[in-house]
């Protein structure tokens, strides 16, 4: 579906705009964790990465001994500049941008 704005008509770039909302209207912000940017929740790319508070020796060490490390999830949200210059996500080619393959 096109937009159009007096004459011209302009090309929509993707099928889902960008963002993950459908049809909802309005949905919150969240903070970029790298630049503190504001970014909507279904714009935002999130990464859950398990953090342990031990160093990877040691905790394997007293693994071995029985002892039992706890792991801690980690939510990390990044705007679409931060996540494209970490290589969360990359920027795909026009005939592949409307495919639906899972980007990370």
């Amino acid at each position: 579906m096109e937009k159009k704005v007096g004459a011209k008509v302009l090309p929509k770039k993707r099928e889902n705009r960008g963002r993950r909302k459908g049809d909802k209207g309005h949905v919150g912000y969240v903070m970029c964790d790298n630049c503190g940017a504001r970014v909507p929740e279904d714009k935002a790319v999130c990464v859950t990465r398990t953090y342990s508070p031990v160093d990877a020796s040691l905790a394997n060490e007293l693994e071995k001994k029985g002892a039992i490390i706890t792991r801690y999830p980690v939510t990390k949200c990044y705007c679409v500049n931060c996540a494209v210059h970490f290589g969360l996500i990359k920027i795909r080619a026009e005939n592949e941008r409307k495919s639906k393959t899972r980007l990370f």
